[in-house]
């Protein structure tokens, strides 16, 4: 299995391309990079060759880092078609804790304060959440069928 955007054969995983449920093959130093924010344009000389593939979701992630790196001249010759340029502008919200760390779908959190739930008992401070999911929610994460605010939590 190789990356779908830069070639190579070693340590290559799925990776999400949001909000839709379809994924590209990526090497480990690919996939570390997007997910960080962290980007080595160097690294990413590839992308001339990926905005080429036939698989909408390695063009649409194609397109977001060409975006991301300024290169208009690139995205400029692509063609995407309504679908799949609507996917590769479409917001998606980055939630985070309350000291900034990026929260994913499966994260363990902690509340930072005690919370008072509407006809249940109070979530105490300290208690750990297990298997988030971030749900649709802007500012919330969702777990244990409860809502709660992304600035009273952290990653553990």
């Amino acid at each position: 299995m190789k990356c779908e955007l830069c070639g190579n054969e070693h340590n290559v995983s799925n990776f999400k391309v949001e909000p839709k449920e379809e994924y590209v093959n990526l090497c480990e130093e690919c996939k570390k990079q997007i997910e960080s924010g962290k980007l080595d344009e160097n690294h990413f000389q590839c992308l001339n060759d990926s905005m080429w593939s036939e698989k909408s979701a390695v063009k649409v992630l194609t397109y977001r880092l060409l975006k991301a790196f300024g290169r208009s001249d690139l995205i400029d010759m692509m063609y995407l078609e309504p679908e799949e340029e609507a996917w590769a502008n479409s917001e998606i919200e980055i939630k985070k804790d309350a000291y900034g760390n990026v929260l994913k779908n499966g994260d363990n959190v902690m509340v930072i304060k005690d919370l008072n739930v509407k006809g249940a008992n109070n979530i105490k401070r300290g208690e750990v959440f297990k298997n988030i999911r971030l749900g649709d929610t802007p500012g919330h994460i969702l777990a244990k069928n409860i809502y709660i605010k992304t600035e009273f939590i952290k990653k553990v």
